[in-house]
């Protein structure tokens, strides 16, 4: 281990492979259960997204679980016996998981300190805020200055979704049976937005093409005049989903910088909340 404090985080942090491996960050999966089987969180795992969308479209059952405290356990321990002195473990909203529960309860008995975030936000929410950790911690800063940047960061950043219907999100008791009725029965398109935490409605369309073009049109205003870095995430929908990536790059323009706008698929466990056909924008300053 090249740095003094380990990194850990979740996978709904979305962040890919390679840049998880260049950072030396260290990922403990949330499990996705499809039928009777559980699998590992991960858009490259064995419950690949696309199989998760198809079985939510077949209603076969699909549900999510944290990650049990013991695999918290189990990466703390072995950051310390590579030569940790310290962890700094960051994590999606505790109003949409227990994973920042059992990542504390892992903490109390790990073998050095452990700082735990919450970043009350969820996707690429969390993954802006794990490299904005890194980056501190990169330069020689202690776990709580990148505790508190992670934080900051992560309060600073704007989490948008459209989704097709708000029936996966009511079946994970994610949102609440009367706003999930009331979008059915007008067959609205919902736009959504993480806010302190949970999941809101945000305005409701009446067709998908609209509710993509005022996604785009929030992103912006979300951005402001500031640098900013982007992340673009969908379930079974890549094309809207680099549509809105290739818009949103030209109307920043300079506020993006030439830096990459990520477009990517979510892993599984997002994907059973948001169903197929979700399309997400963070936007998150630097």
């Amino acid at each position: 281990m090249s740095r003094p404090v380990a990194l850990v985080t979740d996978s709904v942090a979305s962040l890919p492979r390679e840049t998880v491996a260049e950072r030396e960050i260290t990922v403990v999966p949330l499990q996705v259960i499809v039928g009777d089987t559980s699998y590992d969180d991960g858009a490259d795992g064995p419950a690949t997204p696309p199989r998760i969308a198809e079985a939510l479209r077949a209603r076969i059952r699909v549900r999510t679980s944290r990650p049990a405290p013991s695999a918290f356990a189990d990466a703390y321990r072995k950051a310390a016996a590579e030569g940790a002195d310290a962890v700094l473990s960051i994590h999606l909203s505790s109003e949409l998981s227990g994973t920042y529960e059992s990542a504390l309860a892992a903490a109390g008995e790990a073998p050095v300190p452990v700082h735990v975030v919450d970043t009350r936000q969820v996707g690429m929410g969390v993954g802006f805020a794990v490299l904005t950790a890194a980056d501190v911690l990169d330069g020689g800063g202690s776990a709580a200055q990148a505790a508190e940047a992670a934080g900051a960061r992560a309060g600073a950043t704007t989490s948008l979704f459209y989704v097709d219907t708000l029936e996966y999100l009511h079946r994970g008791g994610r949102i609440g049976a009367g706003a999930a009725l009331l979008g059915s029965a007008l067959a609205v398109k919902p736009l959504l937005k993480v806010a302190d935490g949970r999941v809101d409605i945000l305005e409701k369309v009446r067709t998908s093409g609209r509710a993509l073009t005022r996604l785009a049109d929030l992103a912006v205003a979300a951005a402001g005049t500031d640098e900013v870095d982007l992340a673009v995430a969908h379930l079974a929908n890549p094309e809207r989903a680099a549509l809105l990536a290739e818009g949103l790059r030209d109307r920043l323009g300079e506020q993006v910088a030439g830096r990459q706008v990520l477009s990517v698929e979510v892993g599984p466990v997002i994907g059973a909340h948001a169903g197929p056909g979700m399309v997400a924008v963070v936007v998150a300053p630097r």
